[in-house]
């Protein structure tokens, strides 16, 4: 499976922040949306960071409650990993786990066109294993 079928299932749209935005209005935008992370950007199309529910904790923890009135490019992550819509699912599970993320934006042409995270991609294992038990089951009675 592709990043693009993810995002066809689920939608390509992103909640994004500008770097400005401060920590106390972040904290609104993940609740509001339900959400764990949103993407950075000034203009919506290019990322300038990530920030997660993590980061913010973590920052919090280390810097007290003065941090709600800081902006969040003091606290996202600038290197942000990213994926294509032709990215294989199975190769973005490799990525999540060896360098502990789980959300990545996903871009095309050097545009933000959605975001994958790791429960899509677990969506996604679920889906390819019902769909293969279903064929193996009506292989078994002879349905093939």
């Amino acid at each position: 499976m592709r990043i693009a079928e993810i995002l066809h299932r689920k939608g390509s749209d992103v909640t994004t922040v500008p770097p400005e935005t401060t920590v106390r209005s972040l904290l609104g935008t993940l609740a509001e949306h339900n959400i764990g992370a949103v993407v950075v950007s000034a203009d919506g199309a290019t990322i300038a960071g990530i920030v997660s529910e993590r980061d913010v904790v973590r920052s919090l923890h280390a810097r007290g409650a003065d941090l709600l009135d800081t902006p969040v490019s003091e606290i996202m992550t600038a290197d942000v990993r990213t994926c294509a819509p032709g990215d294989r699912v199975d190769g973005l599970r490799t990525t999540m786990t060896e360098h502990r993320v789980r959300h990545l934006p996903v871009v095309h042409e050097g545009r933000l066109i959605g975001i994958v995270s790791i429960g899509d991609v677990v969506k996604s294992a679920i889906s390819e294993l019902a769909t293969e038990r279903q064929h193996l089951v009506e292989y078994l009675q002879g349905k093939y």
